[in-house]
């Protein structure tokens, strides 16, 4: 008797404070609002924790900025970077960057899942890599890190079983994350076989929504590094007044300075750092098998599509070149990338979205590209010819109609010649 009670006076406070846990999150929470200086540190973090919540990054959806969603080359904040331009010339519209390397198709999907309203009716732009294309598509640990309970139980609540809703499953469930798990895991598989989920999944979803919602409001501003100083550095290197010309010239003479160590056009820090000292050599060659031509990224690209369809999101999508004397020293096959570029362009057109910029052919243009795959100084500045328009300019907005056979391994296989 005198250890049990031992043992609940050991145990005690730890249930008492997860019950204030729970009762703190299940209480139902006003709506945060954020500064306009808290929405500009967001919109450039890249932070996991605002790519996983909904409250930072839909409050600056509502408040001038635009979706740009892609990966590593989000990254690279330098003075062509989208996000300065936009800040050093007081554009009417802000980037917020959603996307870090191991972002894919199916990772994004999911992240879009809470902002809904804010993609119905407006614009986003996409940028689309090659190398997402690879056999296995979006990678199981890469998924895990950018994994949003909050967007996931989000998505089910909303779900029917359709064929868009029943791959997405099925591809949720190949990821091992959590959402194979418990309650939640039970409605993925119903979702995956074709079947609405249970009265009683559905309730305690909506319970479980709500604590991360809450969850997200009292977090949402945790491990945000101030990259703001870094911005407004990259600013001042900038013209005071826009001009094209000018802005060229300057890309030009700053991506000659920053790659005068090497042949390939690569960023001297990042050369120096990976391939100095003999390391390139080992390099010579080593993609003459690669192939981006058969993968499930061109179906969970598909999942992206219906979204927007969905929501009437008017989009641009982006197709980056890789870096020309690379792709020639590595051996990668350029028919085969061509391929790929005609593949995604295919399913996008044939669907309506012709919104596309495609940079393909210019990989081997004079610091283009910053490194072997993301765009460099004149890269962005091209890029933002066409992006600038887009986005200040109404559009007339596109006649979609999507085809699920874009869904089919007959398809994620198919070589476009």
């Amino acid at each position: 008797m005198k250890k049990k009670h031992t043992l609940l006076l050991a145990i005690a406070p730890v249930i008492i404070a997860l019950g204030v846990v729970a009762m703190l999150l299940g209480i139902p929470r006003k709506a945060k609002h954020y500064s306009q200086n808290q929405l500009e540190l967001a919109s450039i973090s890249l932070a996991y924790n605002v790519f996983k919540g909904q409250s930072i990054k839909t409050q600056a959806m509502d408040h001038g900025y635009v979706p740009f969603f892609g990966s590593s080359e989000l990254a690279r904040l330098d003075f062509t970077h989208p996000s300065v331009l936009a800040a050093k010339y007081h554009r009417p519209y802000r980037p917020f960057l959603l996307g870090r390397a191991g972002t894919q198709s199916l990772a994004q999907y999911f992240e879009m899942q809470d902002m809904l309203p804010q993609l119905h009716h407006r614009k986003a732009i996409v940028i689309v890599s090659p190398q997402w294309f690879t056999k296995h598509g979006q990678l199981s640990p890469a998924f895990k890190i950018f994994y949003s309970p909050l967007a996931t139980t989000s998505w089910l609540l909303k779900a029917k079983p359709s064929p868009t809703d029943q791959y997405a499953a099925k591809r949720l469930l190949a990821m091992h994350s959590q959402a194979n798990k418990g309650v939640m895991g039970s409605a993925v598989r119903r979702m995956a076989t074709g079947h609405s989920i249970t009265g009683s999944q559905r309730q305690y979803l909506q319970f479980r929504s709500k604590m991360l919602h809450n969850e997200d409001q009292l977090f949402a501003q945790l491990k945000i590094i101030n990259k703001l100083p870094r911005l407004h550095k990259q600013e001042r290197r900038l013209p005071a007044t826009y001009n094209r010309a000018q802005l060229f010239r300057l890309a030009n003479r700053i991506g000659k300075r920053s790659t005068d160590n090497n042949r390939l056009g690569i960023d001297k820090q990042l050369y120096k750092k990976r391939l100095s000292h003999g390391r390139i050599k080992h390099m010579r060659n080593r993609q003459i098998h690669y192939d981006y031509l058969h993968s499930p990224e061109y179906s969970d690209l598909e999942l992206l599509l219906s979204t927007f369809k969905q929501q009437g999101t008017d989009v641009m999508f982006v197709i980056p070149p890789v870096n020309g004397k690379w792709a020639r020293y590595t051996g990668l096959p350029m028919k085969m990338m061509a391929q790929n570029t005609k593949k995604i362009k295919q399913q996008l057109q044939s669907q309506g979205f012709d919104q596309i910029v495609d940079l393909s052919r210019d990989g081997n243009k004079p610091y283009f590209m910053q490194d072997t795959i993301h765009l460099g100084w004149q890269g962005w500045l091209t890029l933002d010819q066409r992006v600038k328009p887009f986005l200040e300019q109404r559009q007339t907005r596109p006649k979609l109609h999507l085809n699920n056979y874009y869904f089919s391994k007959t398809w994620q296989n198919k070589v476009v010649k």
